[in-house]
C-alpha cells in the first residue's frame, strides 16, 4: 500500500522517525509538520505514523509540546470527514497508540508548567474522550481561542 501524506502525494516518513529518535528534533519536527498535515489535509502516511510517534514519545520520555499536538491535529483531520478513512491494516495499532498517548498525556497535565504544551495535553485527552469539539478547541492559538468567544 503507497501511503501519502497531508499533501496527498506520497511520503515515507521513515527518515523523519528517525531523526527523532536520533535526537535531530527541529530537522524531523519541521519534516513531520510539513508533509503529515497540509491544511486540514492528511493521509494515509499520517495515520501510520502516529504508533511510531507515540513510541517514540513515551520511549524518549518527550515532554515537547509537539507530538501530542500533531497526533491530535492528525486526528481532528481524521475525523473531519473529507480525508481519506484510516485503513484497517493498521487501525488496531493507530487505537492502541491514542490509548497509549492518552495515558502519558494524563500523567504529564499535572505537571506540565508549559502553555503549549497543556494545551496539546488538553487536546490529546478531549480526543481520547470523544469530545471533537474541545478537542479541536484546545489546538487553537491563544489568540484564535480569544476571538472566537469574543465574536
Amino acid at each position: 500500500m503507497e501511503l501519502t501524506g497531508g499533501r496527498k502525494t506520497p511520503y515515507d516518513a521513515r527518515r523523519a522517525l528517525d531523526a527523532l529518535r536520533d535526537g535531530r528534533l527541529d530537522e524531523a519536527w519541521d519534516e513531520l509538520w510539513d508533509n503529515l498535515h497540509h491544511q486540514g489535509d492528511v493521509g494515509t502516511a499520517s495515520y501510520a505514523a502516529v504508533p511510531e510517534l507515540v513510541q517514540i514519545a513515551n520511549e524518549e520520555n518527550l515532554t515537547d509540546w509537539r507530538p501530542f499536538a500533531l497526533v491530535a491535529t492528525i486526528e481532528e483531520c481524521r475525523l473531519n470527514g473529507s480525508n481519506p478513512p484510516l485503513p484497517s491494516a493498521i487501525e488496531a495499532a493507530y487505537f492502541s497508540a491514542w490509548t497509549s498517548l492518552a495515558q502519558r498525556a494524563s500523567a504529564l497535565y499535572l505537571e506540565s508548567k508549559d502553555e503549549l504544551l497543556d494545551r496539546a495535553l488538553l487536546s490529546v485527552l478531549a480526543f481520547a474522550k470523544g469530545q471533537r469539539y474541545v478537542g479541536s478547541f484546545a489546538l487553537l492559538t491563544i489568540d484564535e481561542q480569544e476571538e472566537m468567544l469574543n465574536a
